[in-house]
């Protein structure tokens, strides 16, 4: 996979599609760590969350043929809804498959949009591996959240508008589910400057990634229940993510509930600015991890807005 190329060609393709989001200069977080601290707001992306990257990009890139059988994903929340609505766009039907527990608000979402909503499995794996056989029953496109060329691609472009918007980037905060948006950014960031340090940021509770990556092979791990469900679940046999992670991702940081919880409430209350459990687990890591040097750039990235209202007004008790 060149996946600089895949970059560079979502870039061209989607440009027109999504939302440039703000790169915002956080004051407070700059005073706390004494070197500037930039906020990638993709909770201001459509839908809610950077997923609307990837998937645009791969219904863009499907032929006339494949648009007519429609698309089918597997989806915690953020994922179906970026597809539902791309798919939506397009004028093709999707269809969205959701493990046992996925958030009531972002499955909402995906019927709203148009997608037909289907319940399978007790996480993620189990509805990734039921989604891609009824797609190949059906004849559809199997879109997948992070295990695809064109989804890691799509994401990506979150690296180049950072590139773009900042002249040097020293330390890159991002949260780590399946792996496509670290791929995606640490891809193009390094291939600018190899220099750039780029961490991955999991919830204690759910971190089948990091614990792979530790093993070195791909492993079948329960997830306990989490704030970052977006981040949350297993991940896919085979995932072109594992070895990606293995070689753009410097450092792991790992973060409790506790420890989310408090950065979800800290950042609400100085920013004003709504954000869910997944971009808590970023500026989690981010408060944990010891500041470079007061000259260094740390940019985190807010991944997304999609939180329960009973898991918002929990965490604000």
């Amino acid at each position: 996979m060149d996946l600089l190329r895949e970059i560079l060609l979502a870039e061209r393709r989607i440009r027109r599609a999504i939302r440039e989001t703000p790169l915002e200069y956080s004051a407070d977080l700059s005073r706390a760590c004494g070197a500037p601290v930039y906020l990638k707001l993709e909770n201001l992306q459509e839908t809610g969350s950077f997923k609307f990257r990837g998937a645009v990009n791969k219904i863009a890139a499907l032929a006339p043929a494949q648009r007519q059988a429609g698309v089918v994903a597997a989806s915690t929340g953020n994922h179906g809804a970026a597809v539902a609505c791309a798919a939506a766009r397009a004028g093709i039907p999707s269809t969205i498959f959701v493990p046992e527990g996925a958030s009531r608000v972002k499955v909402d979402a995906m019927r709203r949009m148009g997608a037909a909503v289907r319940v399978h499995g007790r996480d993620c794996v189990e509805a990734e591996m039921h989604a891609r056989a009824y797609a190949a029953e059906n004849g559809a496109v199997y879109v997948s959240p992070y295990n695809d060329p064109q989804v890691v691609g799509g994401q990506g472009t979150v690296g180049v508008e950072i590139a773009r918007q900042l002249d040097r980037v020293d330390r890159v905060f991002v949260a780590l589910g399946g792996g496509g948006l670290i791929s995606g950014i640490a891809g193009y960031l390094k291939a600018l400057d190899g220099g750039v340090r780029i961490y991955g940021c999991s919830p204690e509770n759910s971190c089948v990634m990091v614990q792979s990556v530790r093993a070195g092979r791909i492993l079948a791990l329960e997830s306990k229940p989490t704030l970052s469900d977006g981040t949350a679940g297993g991940i896919e046999p085979g995932s072109i993510t594992f070895d990606l992670c293995r070689k753009l991702v410097d450092e792991y940081v790992l973060v409790s509930e506790d420890e989310i919880a408090g950065a979800l409430r800290s950042f609400i209350g100085s920013h004003r600015m709504l954000i869910e459990g997944a971009a808590a687990v970023a500026l989690a890591a981010f408060h944990k991890v010891a500041c470079g040097g007061h000259d260094e750039r740390h940019v985190i990235v807010l991944c997304g807005a999609n939180i329960a209202p009973e898991t918002l007004k929990s965490v604000l008790q």
